[in-house]
């Protein structure tokens, strides 16, 4: 029986631009967390992979998704989250959501609108923050600005990855309406650098990004467990840095990750900052007179 697991790139947790389940995150919380990212990993190499034709990846993740419910041929991708789930008092919504998006970059090459990639960010990317406050008992308040984090943690991955996913898989998540706007198509991603109408998309669309993580501010402070508001503002940290690089250099010809120096002292300064806010809240509503406004 072909599964999930042929179509595997090797990527894992370490290889992603964001931390997964660091050891900022309490230990209980982890297992839950990998098995679900493990299983986001496992179908977005499916759906990516270029060996496979559409027919064949849709009837993986459908294969998945069966496991992953119980009602059909066990996928060995989707058994730690299967049994995952009611260990933990979770639910499989956010999981089969995940699926949706991985269905539609099988069946999906393109964009029209900035409104249509947000679409499509509801399903890739969205339910894996709302499964990691589900995971540490978070109020769905927090879903709003986890929401819109996600978003634009996901637009950071695509510009990055915008020449590479084209040449590759013919993916083009930059919206149509955009590169219309500069006078250029998707033949620009082909070009070793970016030419000047293709910069001003990317920067563009990192300004709006930019904003969106402006709106995600509010997160790392309304999540009540400390270790996941640490694990929060350093996600946003990085996040910030990412777009200063795409603002500033050319994803087609230059680097725009970040490497491991850079990364942990963004990660040490965001997650200080988080704690110490984190305990001065928590000592001003202690010490916080009765009745006082």
């Amino acid at each position: 029986m072909t599964t999930a697991t042929e179509t595997r790139s090797g990527k894992g947790e370490r290889d992603e631009n964001f931390p997964v389940a660091s050891m900022l995150v309490a230990p209980r919380h982890r297992p839950p967390m990998l098995a679900f990212y493990r299983f986001a990993r496992a179908a977005d190499d499916v759906a990516d992979n270029p060996l496979r034709t559409a027919d064949e990846k849709l009837r993986l993740l459908d294969q998945m998704e069966s496991t992953l419910l119980g009602t059909g041929a066990q996928d060995p991708e989707a058994v730690p989250l299967r049994d995952a789930l009611p260990k933990y008092g979770l639910s499989s919504r956010h999981a089969l959501d995940l699926l949706v998006a991985f269905r539609q970059d099988v069946t999906k090459a393109r964009y029209e609108t900035w409104d249509e990639l947000m679409t499509y960010c509801r399903y890739s990317a969205m339910p894996v923050g709302r499964f990691v406050l589900d995971v540490h008992g978070e109020s769905e308040t927090t879903w709003r600005a986890s929401d819109t984090l996600c978003a634009a943690l996901q637009v950071i991955n695509h510009l990055q990855d915008c020449a590479k996913d084209f040449r590759a898989i013919d993916r083009v998540y930059i919206p149509s309406e955009t590169l219309t706007a500069h006078g250029v198509t998707v033949d620009a991603l082909k070009e070793p650098a970016a030419s000047p109408g293709l910069r001003r998309c990317i920067v563009e669309l990192a300004t709006r990004t930019k904003s969106m993580l402006q709106v995600a501010g509010p997160l790392y402070p309304q999540v009540k467990d400390m270790r996941l508001s640490a694990e929060t503002a350093v996600i946003a940290g990085l996040a910030d840095r990412l777009i200063e690089l795409l603002l500033t250099r050319d994803p087609l010809s230059e680097r725009v990750h970040l490497g491991k120096a850079p990364a942990l002292s963004i990660a040490m300064r965001s997650a200080g900052r988080a704690v110490a806010g984190k305990i001065r809240r928590r000592l001003v509503a202690r010490w916080k007179p009765e009745g006082a406004l």
